[in-house]
């Protein structure tokens, strides 16, 4: 029990932290404040204690989790949900690697996420100390920059410098490994260098070279039937609103992928989903902003060759990769559509507007008839229940402020048929890494940015058992969501081609899972469960667990049982692969 000496002791160093002298863990926080943080996403560990102890006097919001994955998964989140700066904080040796997948989601996705990893002391390197690893080796391949840091004098300019390059070109996650003597050593104040807020950054909203901006609108001015696809980046560098302007001035149908899921609402006359592949084969220019020429895509080659193709992205070595183009452009998407907008628009002649009044009607009756042929399987009440028929009765069940979040393999890729959200950042998927069980950290971050919003996860049955124990970690934060599982008991995605390549006999092996009633684990954490086995009773269902929700504050799970031997197009066709 302390006495009174110990007490005044303790005063004292409280008083010296916060004013003559300042330890490495108090730097972090300040710098970490200063970029605008104001939640960390972090497991305890020993080399990281003093980080918590900044972090404190900081109003600083210190979200703990059950598994490190599960915390990489929710800063990624984070940063998608708020355009600000994500972070992890993680302690030396299997804290890192937990995080691994989550901060190569984070590289893929283009996200911008700070991971501050521990190390074990400075006086202890080579000597084979407690949970030592070369944190900043491993991590140099999946982040944009990767360092450590050897003096407490340069904490907060070091995280300041992570910062700095997670928004440098094309977004992404940064890593430093700070070692536990640096954390704990005190220096005067007056000895540490805190960069200024606001005084470190250039501008990043570049349109490249102007003479390109009147290349791209003089294309675009003589284009009869123009079409524009708009990446995550476009969400993520907040250039929606630039977007949406752009395709209603110019009368260009646009497609969406990524977060800028829902930039345009469905009655929009612009706003395309189904027809991306008839007009990538049919228009006269493409325009692709915001995402790369990568496995979704094709590698470019599923976009006619007849077609002038201009590629816009935030980074340079993304441009023309994969695919020759007619003209590229780096910089900031909004920046760019805007300029764009202002040369081209008031060019634009009546007997054009006319040939893309007939494009767009065109697409869209294409349109009309690709979902008719798919409403019989999106309505089906055959049982098992089929997965289109999850799918769309998710999509009726959405309303104007639910954020949308898939994880899982065939189940995501046939529920992006049919859900449409209502709003641009309310659709969150795991991304080119096509990672399984971010759904949990994401869905925990989108309700903590959002706690107005609704959050409804799509989970399929093999993701959720991953990490769906921190969904009672949202639970003790106060963000309840809503789990859904679509359960097949298999890995299904995979299944397909082993049993396409090597027979039903062998077609189980390795992707078999248990047939397990989920709807258990959300009364065990205390919040609702129900199983569904009649598409009839999913929306009901769906219903009674929203109001559960809102009623108690805990989450609910719907494990819906869905038919193991229906199969997406794309996982049939084996795109992923090709």
């Amino acid at each position: 029990m302390n006495n009174a000496a110990d007490t005044a002791t303790d005063t004292l160093a409280r008083k010296d932290k916060s004013g003559s002298v300042i330890s490495g863990g108090h730097l972090v926080a300040k710098a970490l404040k200063n970029e605008g943080v104001d939640t960390i996403f972090t497991l305890c560990g020993g080399h990281i204690i003093d980080i918590y102890d900044g972090c404190l006097d900081e109003g600083i919001r210190i979200v703990d989790v059950r598994h490190e994955q599960t915390a990489a998964h929710a800063a990624d989140g984070y940063a998608r949900q708020t355009g600000k700066l994500g972070c992890v904080v993680t302690t030396a040796g299997p804290g890192c690697t937990n995080a691994v997948t989550g901060v190569a989601t984070a590289f893929r996705s283009e996200s911008p996420i700070l991971h501050i990893g521990g190390q074990s002391s400075l006086s202890q390197h080579k000597m084979g100390s407690l949970q030592d690893l070369p944190h900043v080796d491993m991590m140099t391949p999946i982040t944009k920059f990767a360092s450590g840091v050897f003096s407490t004098e340069r904490v907060a300019d070091m995280v300041s410098m992570a910062a700095r390059e997670c928004f440098n070109g094309a977004y992404g996650p940064s890593y430093l490994e700070i070692p536990r003597d640096i954390l704990d050593r005190e220096i005067p104040v007056e000895s540490a260098v805190i960069p200024e807020p606001g005084s470190y950054r250039a501008s990043v909203r570049s349109i490249g070279d102007p003479a390109d901006i009147e290349k791209l609108a003089d294309i675009l001015v003589k284009a009869e039937r123009p079409a524009v696809l708009f990446g995550q980046q476009v969400w993520a560098s907040q250039g929606q609103n630039e977007a949406i302007s752009f395709v209603r001035s110019l009368d260009i149908p646009a497609y969406m992928n990524g977060a800028s899921r829902g930039m345009l609402p469905q009655g929009d006359p612009h706003h395309f989903d189904r027809t991306r592949s008839d007009a990538f084969k049919n228009a006269d220019v493409i325009l692709i902003v915001g995402t790369p020429f990568d496995f979704r895509m094709g590698y470019g080659k599923r976009i006619s060759k007849d077609a002038t193709l201009v590629q816009v992205d935030q980074s340079y070595a993304t441009v023309g990769k994969n695919r020759d183009i007619d003209l590229g452009i780096a910089g900031d998407p909004g920046a760019i559509l805007a300029a764009v907008e202002q040369a081209a628009s008031a060019r634009i002649d009546d007997g054009a507007r006319s040939s893309r009044q007939s494009w767009m009607q065109s697409l869209r009756d294409i349109e009309a008839n690709k979902l008719e042929k798919l409403m019989p399987m999106f309505t089906t009440d055959q049982s098992p229940i089929h997965p289109y028929r999850l799918a769309y009765e998710i999509n009726e069940f959405l309303d104007e402020d639910t954020i949308y979040v898939g994880d899982g393999g065939d189940i995501v890729t046939i529920s992006a048929q049919a859900v449409r959200p209502r709003n641009p950042g309310q659709w969150m998927d795991p991304g080119a890494l096509g990672s399984l069980g971010v759904g949990t950290g994401f869905s925990m971050a989108a309700k903590l940015a959002h706690p107005e919003k609704e959050v409804v996860c799509l989970y399929g049955d093999g993701s959720f058992g991953m990490t769906s124990f921190d969904m009672e970690t949202a639970q003790r934060f106060g963000a309840p969501y809503l789990a859904i599982v679509g359960n097949n008991s298999h890995m299904n995605q995979i299944r397909y081609g082993q049993v396409a390549k090597y027979g039903q006999e062998r077609g189980n092996v390795g992707n078999k899972l248990g047939d397990i009633p989920f709807s258990k684990f959300g009364e065990m954490i205390g919040g609702y469960g129900e199983e569904v086995h009649e598409a009839k009773d999913i929306q009901p269902a769906l219903q009674r667990a929203r109001e559960a929700i809102a009623s108690s504050g805990k989450s609910a799970v719907v494990n819906v049982w869905v038919d193991p031997d229906e199969y997406a197009p794309g996982t049939k066709a084996q795109t992923m692969y090709k």
